[in-house]
């Protein structure tokens, strides 16, 4: 755990292993199960050395750091390509009261429906490839971000055999400016490439730290001092290849959550994948919305100015 940084990148080990790093203090019980049936002082004494590792680590995240107050509620949804239930997903986001939604994996099939349900309260709205945000404020200088490295995972399914080959141009992420009464904020919205455990490549990231880098750059070059990235990055901050990312942008729910807030899988969450991050604004709060069909779960926070 404390060393973490120095494992290898070949075959993402490392990554993988940042992932779940959390979960690394799950053997901490079973190492002293073994020390008490060994009857071993020295062991149990030892032991000391991982949980204090462990806490300096993540002790933070079991307090509550959120704060009242704040401008602007945002909210992130991966809303799943293969959702059974777009309409349901749709009004329980447009219930949460958020004055921004972004969704990722978009479809052409369902792109209505979450225009429909949303329209009501969302009078404003981009979309651009699988990617969109629905807000209650003015939006403008809409456009596209290329973070694309030839990966689409599940939409690929949702496409014409024909098309398939053609999903590697598609568009997952957008920049905009939300027009708020505090002044323009940028917001972007992103979906990164898919991961995936093979045979030959292990843990295997290239489209996602592909993705990552493009998008760490655009932030970079990005004029307005206030920015929110809203998005499914299919990886936790804790990931070796967001330091482009997490060193210019704040986690919400680092600083403003309550616990962990694991979003995949949403039937058993045991990873922080959808993320949002701010740069020149603070995060007031940051909560994990309840389960909609999809297979994570929406993220939300309240920034402030």
């Amino acid at each position: 755990m404390a060393l973490h940084a120095r494992l290898p990148s070949t075959g993402g080990i490392g990554s993988l292993v940042e992932n779940l790093l959390p979960w690394c203090g799950a053997l901490v019980p079973v190492l002293l199960a073994g020390a008490l049936w060994r009857r071993s002082a020295a062991a149990v004494v030892a032991l000391v050395l991982p949980v204090t590792v462990w806490l300096s680590l993540f002790g933070g995240l079991l307090t509550d750091r959120s704060h009242p107050g704040g401008d602007l509620t945002v909210v992130s949804h991966n809303v799943d390509a293969g959702n059974p239930d777009p309409t349901g997903t749709a009004r329980e986001l447009a219930s949460s009261g958020a004055e921004l939604i972004a969704l990722e994996e978009l479809t052409d099939q369902a792109r209505g429906t979450y225009e429909k349900g949303l329209a009501k309260a969302y009078p404003y709205h981009a979309v651009r490839g699988t990617v969109g945000l629905w807000s209650t404020l003015p939006l403008s200088d809409t456009r596209p971000v290329n973070v694309v490295r030839g990966d689409v995972g599940p939409l690929a399914r949702t496409k014409p055999a024909e098309s398939a080959a053609e999903a590697a141009d598609e568009v997952r992420a957008l920049r905009t400016t939300v027009a708020t009464a505090r002044g323009p904020l940028a917001v972007y919205v992103a979906h990164l490439g898919s991961v995936r455990v093979t045979r030959g490549d292990g843990f295997w990231t290239v489209s996602r730290d592909f993705g990552a880098d493009a998008l760490a750059k655009a932030i970079a070059a990005e004029p307005h001092q206030r920015v929110v990235l809203l998005g499914d990055l299919n990886g936790t901050t804790d990931d070796r290849a967001f330091h482009g990312l997490t060193s210019r942008l704040t986690s919400a729910q680092k600083t403003a959550g309550n616990g962990f807030g694991f979003t995949w899988p949403a039937s058993f969450p045991i990873a922080r994948i959808d993320q949002v991050l701010v740069r020149g604004v603070r995060a007031r709060s940051s909560w994990v919305l309840p389960e909609t069909g999809s297979d994570h779960l929406p993220v939300a926070a309240r920034i402030g100015w």
